[in-house]
């Protein structure tokens, strides 16, 4: 298996709503911004599959040190192979990756953000930079697409929390800010338990209310001569849209025991419709 099927493989197995966005593209974007994607996912699961911490250490610090192997243009793992031509063609930056490995250990010593200050640190690191990098690959021509670009993974990385607030909490994690908990009245035991309520609902609302906050705010950072470029992350934003609606309609309390997904055919359609009209 060559390093991109390594990748693509890798994609298609996650089940992701981006995995429908890259559909689109034309083949070098679509190797390069799969074989981001696989990169996330391979950090992602050391800080979500290792029970060990100190195991997920070491995992990561390898990352690290594979990051400058490929800076290095000595790369060893199938996902840094398949990432050297996107480094050079699409100039991504190094630290940057490094970022995100500084997000994914962030999981490793907090469970727990005290506010949206704290939470907002690792959304950028796992997400912002994410986009970021995207960002590159799809093209640009005004720097303001990438004030968009930040903007638009911290609205992916939110709706994340709020789709996966109980599969979290199964794992002793919680990502809603403790402060914004208290003052809904919501203790970190309803939601560790998984105890559906009005003021769970109401904190949920809240969080989905800032999610489609910052959708509204990048795109209207997104300048017009770089709206086709960035079609792909728009049709992310079409897929995670649809899902915080299916997550209203179905009762936002309910995620705490219950994971709320699109059908591959609905997000399908909603990539293809999105393409079409951007």
């Amino acid at each position: 298996m060559n390093p991109h099927d390594y990748c693509q493989q890798k994609a298609a197995a996650s089940g992701s709503s981006f995995y429908y966005s890259f559909l689109f593209l034309p083949k070098p974007k679509r190797q390069a911004i799969t074989a981001l994607y696989a990169f996330c996912r391979e950090v992602d699961d050391v800080a979500d599959e290792c029970t060990d911490a100190g195991i997920a250490r070491t995992k990561l610090a390898w990352w690290r040190t594979e990051i400058a192997n490929l800076y290095a243009d000595k790369p060893q793992h199938p996902v840094t192979q398949a990432l050297t031509d996107a480094v050079r063609d699409y100039n991504l930056a190094e630290e940057h990756f490094v970022e995100i490995i500084d997000g994914m250990e962030m999981d490793l010593d907090q469970n727990r953000y005290r506010d949206f200050k704290e939470l907002h640190l690792y959304c950028y690191r796992v997400a912002s930079v994410v986009g970021l990098l995207s960002a590159s690959i799809f093209g640009y021509s005004d720097r303001k697409t990438l004030k968009y670009a930040h903007d638009l993974g911290l609205a992916f990385q939110l709706t994340n929390i709020v789709r996966d607030v109980g599969e979290d909490a199964r794992r002793g994690r919680i990502y809603l800010p403790l402060d914004e908990m208290a003052q809904h009245g919501v203790s970190e035991a309803e939601i560790l338990q998984g105890q559906e309520s009005d003021n769970v609902r109401r904190l949920l609302e809240f969080q989905i209310e800032r999610a489609e906050d910052y959708y509204r705010r990048a795109f209207e950072e997104l300048p017009k001569a770089d709206r086709r470029d960035q079609r792909t992350g728009l049709i992310m934003a079409a897929i995670y849209r649809a899902l915080l609606d299916e997550i209203r309609l179905g009762g936002c309390e309910k995620v705490l025991n219950h994971r709320v997904s699109l059908t591959p055919l609905r997000k399908l359609w909603l990539a293809w419709k999105t393409w079409l009209k951007s």
